[in-house]
């Protein structure tokens, strides 16, 4: 191999150890609760061979079929410039199919998928913390008083440190998760070569055989079976993170058989046991894996692996929260960034404080592990039934199968997921109704700003003047003064309204005049080459349009500086930023219901100011009120 060659494969080693650290943290983690809940969570079950040997021959034909194949395998083919997640593919199938008739339900489902990630996103930490943490209850039955307030310690911990950002003790997260992967991998061997007959679980039948001897069970078993997968979504959302190969390499390489060698040895050593000793173990069998000396460390590993876990749970719901800013799902919100080197790594204080105090709710309502596994499927499942349906105009839209082979792929997994998401719906009085909670909460906020801006934007565009005609007609009346006036302006056409009411009330115009857009395309990054387009319309009028892929930070004043445009160079001591700042008004014919009217107004009056999201100097601001009805 060549000297680039080597090069390459080490970049991509490096890359898929990195993704180990960061990436499989939720679904690495499942083996602590996921075995367990198949036989005492909700519907409790009969420890004997033909049931362990039905959940686990469930637990590897999900984790191929779901994770391996729909995600990692499919899915990851789907990226937009890099990028995978609900929105990054709704995007990119709204860029490829085009707004049709049928845009508006592609949109509907991107949308569901992400306000189900964000109970996803608050469930996660719980479980996956006061799992672990539970494990000293096995270690001595005495420290069980002492679960919640360590969980509760741990995560009000973690969510302080969020805005220290992740850099520094990121470096830490792929050693220890490597180990945490190997040693459950270890533990599960050994139990396997004790009792190696665990290995027929591996055929397909001991699921149907399962199914056949406990319809009903079974069915309300799959609630249980799919926490073992939980997580795959995350493998699609940081995928523009790591690359699509490093990732398959780490998945298919070492997570997945290192988690499958963990659940079958789970499996191998509750059907050596005796049925006293087995119904004892079934209670926590990730723990007795390990030689009572050894529970104490398995105990201490696991939740360095949930505290990560959790870690990359949050991140994510930061990076998903900016994605819906850029594409005007979500009001805008502070953001600040973490790191120098890392544009990716940012933090959003109303996110973190808003997750933290609902994983405290979470963790003191529900009290334990096993009863947060009620609430946890239905998002994960709900999520997963979506993209499958995207995934379907994928296929058709966008890859340009033919119909009749795409149908047979999309009836698979929907079935599957479909059964998922079915059983799980069984379990929404004893705690799924929280994720749906939320998810309708979210759903909610994401389609009211999204919808509120559009009218606004479509009155003040109605009510506008056109740009040329006003630069005409103030040419000759107005007095110049020196320096440079940036007028923002949220649509590309027509006079902004700043500009408007500073002739009105200062009845000035500056030798320079710049009407500036920021404009946020459907694509994860926009080059430089692309990013400026400038309009001269003559005496010192300019209308300028910045481009920004959604993954992007919009620092206006930087991008001005880099390049002369508009006649020269931008001196930001000679130059005002005008903004103008909208008050709602009822119209007679209103373009929402009015408590969703009240709720954009709220909204509108606690977004970042653009000062701050631009990232404009705060000397050189000038804010100019304006009415507008919706």
């Amino acid at each position: 191999m060549s000297a680039a060659g080597q090069d390459r494969e080490t970049a991509k080693l490096k890359l898929a150890a990195g993704a180990i650290g960061i990436v499989f943290g939720d679904i690495g983690t499942s083996p602590l609760y996921a075995f367990r809940e198949t036989f005492r969570g909700a519907h409790t079950m009969t420890v004997d061979d033909v049931h362990v040997y039905g959940v686990l021959s469930l637990i590897f034909w999900s984790m191929t079929l779901i994770v391996a194949i729909q995600y990692v395998t499919v899915l990851m083919r789907a990226d937009n410039n890099g990028q995978g997640g609900s929105l990054a593919l709704v995007a990119l199938l709204s860029r490829s199919v085009g707004k049709n008739r049928f845009h508006w339900l592609i949109v509907l489902l991107g949308v569901s998928a992400t306000a189900l990630f964000y109970g996803d996103s608050m469930i996660t930490p719980a479980i996956s913390v006061m799992s672990a943490v539970e494990g000293l209850a096995v270690v001595n039955h005495r420290l069980d008083a002492l679960v919640i307030p360590i969980s509760l310690a741990l995560l009000v911990g973690l969510f302080i440190l969020q805005k220290r950002g992740t850099a520094k003790v990121g470096a830490l997260f792929a050693p220890v998760m490597i180990l945490y992967f190997s040693v459950i991998a270890i533990l599960g061997i050994i139990q396997i070569v004790n009792s190696p007959h665990v290995l027929h679980a591996l055929n397909p039948w001991y699921a149907v055989q399962f199914f056949l001897a406990e319809q009903k069970f079974a069915f309300l078993a799959l609630g249980s079976v799919v926490l073992a997968v939980t997580g795959a979504e995350a493998l699609y959302s940081d995928m523009g993170h790591f690359g699509r190969g490093p990732m398959r390499l780490s998945w298919f390489g070492f997570v997945m058989p290192c988690l499958l060698l963990n659940y079958f040895g789970q499996g191998a050593m509750i059907t050596s046991m005796p049925a006293v000793a087995a119904e004892e173990a079934i209670m926590s069998p990730f723990f007795y894996l390990a030689p009572e000396a050894y529970r104490l460390p398995l105990v201490i590993l696991a939740t360095c692996a949930t505290f990560i876990a959790s870690q990359a749970v949050i991140s994510g719901a930061f990076s998903v929260t900016h994605q819906a800013i850029q594409l005007g799902f979500v009001p805008r919100l502070s953001i600040r960034h973490t790191s120098d080197e890392h544009s990716g790594q940012i933090y959003i204080p109303v996110i973190n404080w808003a997750l933290m105090w609902a994983v405290i709710l979470l963790v003191l309502t529900f009290r334990d592990s096993s009863n947060l596994a009620s609430a946890y499927g239905i998002a994960v499942t709900g999520a997963m039934t979506i993209d499958t349906l995207l995934m379907a105009v994928l296929l058709v839209g966008v890859w340009k199968w033919r119909w009749w082979a795409a149908a047979p792929v999309v009836i698979v997994f929907l079935i599957v997921d479909g059964a998922y998401f079915a059983a799980n719906l069984t379990k929404v009085t004893d705690g799924g109704w929280f994720p749906l909670l939320i998810g309708a909460i979210a759903f909610t906020i994401l389609t009211t700003w999204s919808k509120g801006r559009k009218l606004m934007r479509a009155r003040m565009t109605e009510a506008g003047l056109p740009l040329d005609i006003f630069a005409k007609s103030a040419r000759s009346s107005t007095a110049r003064v020196p320096g440079t006036a940036i007028f923002m302006n949220s649509g590309s056409t027509g006079t902004p309204s700043a500009l408007l009411h500073n002739i009105k009330h200062n009845k000035v115009l500056h030798e320079r005049v710049v009407v500036l857009t920021v404009k946020i395309e459907d694509v994860p990054y926009v080059g430089e080459e692309n990013r400026y387009a400038v309009e001269e319309l003559g005496d010192g009028f300019f209308r300028v349009v910045l481009r920004y892929g959604f993954m992007q930070e919009t620092d206006v004043p930087g991008a001005l500086k880099k390049h002369e445009i508009c006649g020269g160079p931008f001196d930001m001591m000679q130059t005002s930023f005008f903004l103008s700042r909208q008050t709602l008004l009822a119209a007679e014919k209103p373009g929402m219901m009015v408590w969703r009217e009240k709720l954009f107004a709220w909204m509108m009056r606690n977004a970042a100011t653009p000062m701050e999201f631009f990232r404009l100097p705060t000397n050189r601001v000038v804010e100019l009120g304006s009415q507008v009805e919706i």
